[in-house]
């Protein structure tokens, strides 16, 4: 049997099971591409490996609950099952929240989502996105360093409190790539906004 994700041709084509022939999958216009990335919200960098591996730990904590749980009601004490069950669904909720964090851009504006909190943006009440320094906190904790943040300021007020930056989960040690992505969020800003 043929496994074509142990192989070099893995770039979307499917194997059909009963004559194991190579299928691929129906491409999309160009043109349905770019209205498909245009008409939902979208993250343009990739969460960094500190981000994801913390999720995974979150999610492998809420894994070892929920088996508990299951420990738990076999053993005969449904109250404790369901508590168990409440905390790992509690935890799956944060694991979903954490790798979400971040800033999108969508056709309608632009979205910072934290932890507990989300903030949207139209494109009209935008007026830039900058990088700027200044002391910043170190992977969330109280401990501030010297680094760079991802601003986004606002027509009027004031800016949305800084996010984004290179000493966060996202970027910590990976300089470059805050930059590129900066280079980035600022392009989508001002492709949705031109």
């Amino acid at each position: 049997m043929p496994l074509p994700f142990l192989t070099a041709d893995r770039d979307g084509a499917a194997t059909d099971v009963a004559t194991g022939t190579a299928v691929s999958p129906p491409r999309e216009a160009p043109e349905d591409m770019y209205e498909s990335r245009h008409l939902r919200w979208r993250r343009p960098y990739h969460p960094g490996p500190l981000r994801v591996g913390g999720t995974a730990v979150v999610l492998l904590l809420a894994a070892c609950v929920l088996f508990s749980g299951v420990i738990i009601a076999l053993a005969g004490s449904l109250p404790g099952a369901g508590i168990c069950v409440a905390v790992a669904a509690l935890l799956i909720t944060i694991a979903f929240r954490l790798v979400r964090t971040g800033i999108w851009v969508g056709p309608k504006g632009l979205r910072q989502l934290s932890l507990l909190s989300g903030t949207t943006l139209s494109w009209a009440d935008v007026a830039g996105v900058r990088t700027v320094q200044q002391p910043v906190r170190l992977l969330g904790l109280p401990r501030t360093v010297q680094g760079q943040v991802l601003v986004v300021e606002r027509t009027q007020g004031k800016a949305l409190p800084a996010l984004v930056s290179d000493q966060g989960a996202d970027f910590l040690g990976r300089p470059r790539a805050f930059a590129e992505t900066a280079l980035a969020v600022e392009d989508e800003v001002a492709e949705f906004k031109g």
